[in-house]
């Protein structure tokens, strides 16, 4: 089966690539090994960071020509890809310049003689990626992997092949070695028996609660170090304390990043109960008002989701929520237009036994629940299977930490939405899977920290 892009928005294909076939896919192993052996993980931290910084300038230069290549494959807003190739450009530099820095060696104190553990790379890393941040999720993977001494075989989302080779290019162009980057059009067998395979030496996925099960699952078989960033299902806590504004504001802007398609983005709204009523009109009010159109457009302020699947899903969702009674406040059905648009949704009366309140609602449909304590919050909070991220908002910092240092979540933001940055580490607990990205902890993953003990 192929890799097919579609328009989201005009709904109409964009490009078709074939998959590679078994003596292809065998060749780009086998051309990655070599380059991990024979130059790549024998190059100084500063010869590495050269390629990464070249990288960097190509994104920078190419940044419109990606933003627009990534709007027409995922329907993405133009404004948001911007962002997220500055993004990318700077955890290229960040990992050029602090490789060395987070890998250097460190000496153990012991009774007798010296003892250090030095950091050395592990050989051929194998990445699956998603579609939601279309250049993000490769660059937040490769750049520290790479700078690490491995070299990386990308498998990317079968919606975005456009996108998949644009970064493949821009590590092609930058001078780098060929074998260090490759992207890969896979069958979900062939992934599986990539995975398996000898000369690959570990392997990271970001995705769903589903595919990283069966990743997980195959690694473990294999023996293989894995990572996993997966799915989430956020609660954001109004504390009675709270600067309603404040919360709305970011509330909103969580909740209709990327369309509402992101892991890490706010879906289950937890308010108390004194500024419940408030917060859901404002909330609602908002939502409803936001101007869907042309993701290009820079007026548009809500973009269309990845595909008419993506779009039936949701829909079913809301279905259910509503069959186990939930109330819609607003939204609730697709926007009559071309294109894969749902309206903002708002659903409250969703109860314990309603089971969209253990799933992901990957689009812009929020939850929003009434409490009447902090430790009902909490608790609310953490009566879910994932633990990604979450937020407090309460003009007390203090108790709004001791809320945070309660949740069972990888991330917390305390009177901010979540985000990310270089220098953050970025993972989850739980059924949001283990490990971490970027950071100094998202290069120390793929690393074999070997002790060094000498005698006296």
């Amino acid at each position: 089966m192929a890799y097919v892009s579609v328009n989201p928005f005009t709904e109409e294909p964009v490009a078709t690539y074939p998959e590679h076939t078994e003596p292809e896919r065998q060749a780009l192993l086998a051309r990655a090994e070599q380059t991990y052996r024979s130059s790549w993980s024998r190059l100084s931290f500063a010869e590495r960071g050269k390629f990464l910084d070249a990288a960097a300038d190509l994104m920078h230069e190419r940044r419109e020509e990606l933003a627009r290549l990534a709007t027409s494959e995922m329907g993405k807003r133009y404004v948001e890809l911007l962002w997220e190739v500055d993004a990318c450009v700077a955890i290229l530099r960040y990992y050029a310049g602090n490789a060395e820095r987070i890998l250097a060696s460190r000496p153990l104190q012991v009774a007798d003689g010296s003892a250090r553990i030095d950091a050395h790379p592990l050989g051929v890393v194998f990445c699956i990626e998603p579609w939601n941040f279309p250049f993000f999720q490769l660059v937040r993977m490769a750049a520290p992997i790479v700078m690490a001494g491995n070299t990386v075989v990308m498998k990317h989302a079968p919606s975005v092949p456009g996108c998949a080779l644009a970064v493949e290019k821009i590590f092609t162009d930058s001078g780098a070695p060929a074998g260090l980057y490759t992207n890969v059009f896979l069958t979900d067998e062939q992934s599986a028996a990539t995975i398996a395979d000898p000369r690959v030496k570990g392997v990271a996925l970001t995705g769903s609660e589903r595919a990283g099960a069966a990743v997980a699952a195959a690694a473990g078989q294999a023996l293989k170090k894995v990572t996993l960033e997966l799915g989430g299902s956020d609660a954001f806590l109004v504390l009675e304390d709270a600067d309603l504004d404040l919360a709305v504001d970011t509330a909103v802007a969580s909740r209709t990043m990327n369309t509402g398609q992101a892991c890490a983005a706010s879906k289950r709204f937890i308010v108390h109960s004194s500024l419940y009523e408030e917060f859901l009109s404002r909330f609602s009010s908002r939502l409803a008002a936001l101007v869907p159109g042309d993701p290009m457009a820079p007026e548009t302020e809500l973009g269309p989701l990845v595909s008419q699947t993506a779009l039936d899903r949701v829909l079913e969702q809301i279905a259910v929520a509503r069959r186990h009674g939930a109330e819609v406040v607003t939204g609730g059905h697709r926007i009559d237009r071309q294109g894969y648009f749902l309206e903002p949704t708002v659903l409250t009366g969703v109860t314990p036994d309603n089971p969209v309140v253990r799933q992901e609602l990957f689009a812009p449909v929020a939850m929003v629940f009434s409490v009447d304590s902090d430790d009902e919050a909490i608790a609310l909070a953490n009566n879910s299977p994932y633990g990604l991220g979450g937020t407090v908002i309460s003009r007390d910092v203090d108790r709004a930490e001791r809320v945070a240092a309660a949740m069972e979540t990888g991330m917390v933001f305390i009177n901010r939405m979540g985000d990310s940055a270089p220098n953050l580490p970025w993972g989850g607990v739980k059924n949001s899977g283990f490990g971490r990205g970027l950071s100094d902890f998202g290069i120390s993953e793929y690393v074999n920290w070997k002790l060094v003990r000498i005698g006296a």
